[in-house]
């Protein structure tokens, strides 16, 4: 009897997307080389967050473009500057100091959430907004302000720079878009920033109960053959907190970029970290460099170990968080990709 075909299931991470069908195709061209069909499905929940997809083929600015609509790097640099002399950029977080920068990304965050109702985990010892502003500040400010000073030393660094100077010589061999220093600070910073709100308006802006219907959704329906779960930065929490919840058999779930060894992260889950009942082998891949996965081992925590692989690979996306370089590379295509192999 011929078996059952496997079917992955992508969560995607932070910020809005282009249309579904594009971005599934996209992630299936990343970690199979070929478009999967019916043998793929995309959890999206940008829609949730986001009046209308992103244009067709245009950069996501959160897998490293310089601004949302540059169209050169040269085209970057001219708008920042612009923003820098005008004010803008102050206004926006862009080039304030480290302190400022953390305490307006806290205010957009809570004055979003104050839009959609403070219900945060179900409202479980909260004493109203208040209290709720206590619990979310102690838990991921210190995260936030951690990616923001790694913000400004990857901007310096990878552009030959130093904490003071504009640009200098010698870029580092893994730099991939050659800009200016406030342009790169720019770039990690609009990651810290669009990182935080997102997952704020998960844990503590009601959105989470929404996004996890719609992960829920997808992994509905299937005919019971192989499954694999890939999950990308948001969308790796989004992931593991649904199959804890259900228990469901995965052949492998992949996390890519993943906040989820994160302890200020970890201090909202539902459930204490463990690997979810269902799940059979458990990668873990980070880039080193990428500010969401600032802890990049998962072991230690989530329990039992030795179903968690964790990994350090190289993602060359400009802000190294990028879909694309994760999926492409070997150690997280592979095991996917032998499950097809052998059990299609």
């Amino acid at each position: 009897m011929h078996p059952r075909r496997p079917t992955v299931v992508y969560v995607h991470g932070i910020g809005n997307k282009v249309r579904p069908e594009l971005l599934k195709s996209q992630w299936d061209q990343a970690l199979f080389g070929r478009d999967m069909a019916g043998a793929s499905r995309m959890a999206y929940w940008a829609a949730l967050r986001y009046e209308k997809p992103l244009p067709d083929f245009r950069p996501d600015p959160l897998d490293g473009a310089p601004v949302a609509y540059a169209e050169s790097a040269g085209a970057a640099a001219e708008t920042m500057t612009e923003m820098k002399e005008s004010g803008r950029a102050a206004e926006s977080g862009l080039f304030a100091e480290p302190e400022e920068f953390v305490a307006l990304t806290v205010s957009e965050a809570w004055r979003e959430c104050g839009a959609v109702g403070l219900e945060g985990r179900g409202g479980e010892g909260r004493a109203g907004p208040d209290g709720e502003r206590a619990v979310a500040e102690g838990a991921l400010v210190d995260w936030l302000r951690d990616m923001t000073y790694l913000a400004e030393t990857l901007g310096s660094a990878e552009t030959g720079g130093d904490a003071e100077g504009e640009d200098g010589g010698g870029a580092l061999p893994l730099e991939l878009l050659p800009l200016p220093r406030p342009v790169r600070t720019a770039v990690f910073r609009e990651l810290a920033r669009h990182t935080f709100r997102d997952v704020h308006a998960y844990f503590f802006g009601g959105a989470g109960p929404a996004i996890r219907g719609v992960v829920a959704k997808a992994l509905d329906g299937l005919d019971g053959g192989p499954l694999v779960v890939v999950g990308h930065s948001l969308g790796s929490v989004v992931a593991y907190e649904v199959l804890r919840e259900r228990g469901q058999e995965v052949e492998l779930l992949v996390t890519v970029g993943s906040p989820l060894a994160i302890t200020e992260v970890q201090d909202q889950l539902a459930r204490p970290p463990a690997v979810p009942e269902g799940v059979l082998a458990w990668r873990n891949a980070s880039d080193l460099r990428d500010l969401v996965a600032l802890d990049h081992t998962l072991r230690p925590e989530f329990g039992p170990p030795e179903r968690i692989t964790d990994l350090l690979v190289t993602n060359d996306s400009g802000n190294h968080h990028g879909i694309g370089p994760y999926l492409s590379q070997p150690p997280v295509r592979e095991p996917v990709q032998r499950i097809f192999d052998h059990l299609a």
